[in-house]
Formats: structure tokens, sequence, C-alpha cells
């Protein structure tokens, strides 16, 4: 097979060997989205198996002998001329380069929005074992042990305080 179809076949196929669908089924939390990376992957499959079978293969060649015997070789001639002048245009691809810079930033706007992400879940994790901490501690806790957490209060209440603000 040669031409738009072999290229079709092969990126399809480069494309199905570069997926990491069990990294990304790693990352799915509910039920319903489980359901539907299940589909994606099924009909991505179904998909990717088509062009490996039907658009992998060269047609069989016309047996013209066979049609002569049967419907008389003028008229057969006259297909197989036909036939044989057809000619199937190459695909030219004019879209991808238009798109492939626009592409190429938004990947780079991607990485820079994971960091961030990242990041800020890190954060937000931190923050979630700290208020889990001051959970279980602030039965016990005094007022000095919170204070010595967070100093911008006790300097805050230390202010109204010497200011002779009782919040009324």
């Amino acid at each position: 097979m040669s031409g738009p179809g072999k290229k079709v076949v092969d990126v399809a196929f480069k494309a199905s060997k570069n997926i990491d669908w069990e990294g990304m089924a790693k990352l799915l939390v509910s039920d319903e989205a489980r359901k539907e990376f299940a589909t994606l992957r099924r009909t991505f499959d179904e998909v990717n198996s088509t062009l490996q079978t039907k658009f992998s293969q060269e047609p069989e060649p016309i047996n013209w002998e066979y049609y002569r015997k049967g419907i008389g070789s003028r008229l057969v001639d006259m297909y197989k001329e036909a036939y044989e002048s057809v000619e199937i245009p190459k695909f030219v691809d004019t879209v991808t380069p238009q798109y492939k810079p626009k592409f190429d930033a938004l990947l780079v706007e991607l990485k820079e929005a994971e960091e961030k992400s990242l990041k800020e879940s890190e954060r937000l994790e931190k923050e979630i074992a700290e208020v889990q901490e001051l959970k279980q501690k602030i039965s016990t806790m005094t007022a000095d042990e919170y204070f010595e957490k967070h100093p911008e209060l006790k300097k805050k209440f230390d202010d109204e305080i010497r200011n002779d603000y009782w919040g009324y």
C-alpha cells in the first residue's frame, strides 16, 4: 500500500503505541469517568483496527481475462482503459503547517498550567495536613500554642487590646 492511506495507517499505529492508557486510567476518580474512558479506548481500538485492516492492504488486481470470457473483450478493454486512466490525486497537507505553531504554543501553555497546578495542589495538600493536625489538637491546644503557629493573629489581637478596641 502506498499514498495517503498508508500514511494514515502509519500515523494511527504510531499514535496507539504512544498512548499511556494505564497511566490515564489511574487519574480517573469517578465511575462515570471510568466508563467514558473505557468507551473511548474501545472506540479508539476499533478505529485503529479498521485502519490497520481496511486501508493497509493493496487492492486485489482485477482479472481482466475472466471478464473477457463472460462479457466480451471490447467492453472489458473499454473498462480496463478507463480504470487505468484514473489518477488518484496525492494528498497534500496544507493544514498542519498552519496549526503546528499554534499547537506547539498550546503545549507550552499546557506544561506551564500543569506545573502551576501541581504547585497549587502541593500547597493545598500541605494546608489540608495542617488543618487536620489543628483539628486533632484543637481541644487540648492553648492560646499560646495557637499563636505560635499564627503570629499574625497574636499581633492583631495585641494591637486591638493596645488600642482599646474590643470589637464593638
